[in-house]
């Protein structure tokens, strides 16, 4: 089966050099996979029909077979509203969703509170990645005080991969180059491990 990849990053994210998606986008192209890492329009101040309307026309640039999505902070937000829509997102094989903030921290931010609360249910989470939906987060995530165990992974039935002090898992915590992450990608089924070199817990 022919393999293609779409990256989607979050709020105030411009796909700068050393951020871990920026990373593992150029280690995919290198070896031969087909990859879009699409920039979002008005990363500052997104909205979220302008990035809906984003997240599936770079969907449809890809095969319809065989579409891994990996997305990051809001970006896993994103996502979920895409797949509780009445005509929801269509289906990819694997879907990774790292460092989701929550609705409440999303609700203190008048640029993003539209992307706060998705109705998307674990059903809706099922339908839209059809092998294989992982969630990796860390337990001190800043974005996400109340932890994406409870928010997230519990109530959508995801696979959950916890990193130990690992924050936000962005550049601030050295989340560059992410070698797990790119084996997760090309190894369906393996877990997610924290970055070596990366903020130690505590």
């Amino acid at each position: 089966m022919t393999r293609s990849f779409l990256i989607l990053h979050g709020w105030q994210n411009t796909r700068p050099p050393g951020h871990w998606q920026r990373w593992l986008a150029e280690q995919l192209e290198a070896g031969g996979e087909r990859v879009a890492y699409p920039q979002l329009p008005d990363p500052d101040e997104p909205r979220l029909d302008v990035w809906t309307e984003h997240l599936l026309a770079a969907l449809d640039t890809l095969p319809a077979q065989g579409r891994t999505v990996v997305c990051h902070s809001l970006a896993c937000l994103l996502w979920l509203h895409a797949a509780a829509r009445p005509s929801p997102v269509p289906p990819v094989d694997r879907l990774l969703l790292v460092a989701p903030p929550s609705g409440e921290v999303l609700r203190r931010h008048i640029e993003v509170a539209a992307f706060a609360g998705p109705a998307a249910s674990a059903a809706d989470v099922r339908a839209s990645a059809l092998s294989e939906a992982r969630l990796v987060a860390a337990d001190d995530d800043p974005y996400c005080p109340a932890g994406a165990a409870g928010e997230y992974a519990r109530a959508l039935e995801l696979e959950l991969d916890l990193l130990p002090g690992q924050g936000h898992l962005s550049m601030d915590e050295g989340y560059g180059p992410w070698p797990s992450v790119l084996r997760w990608c090309l190894e369906p089924g393996v877990r997610v491990e924290a970055r070596a070199g990366a903020m130690p817990p505590g």
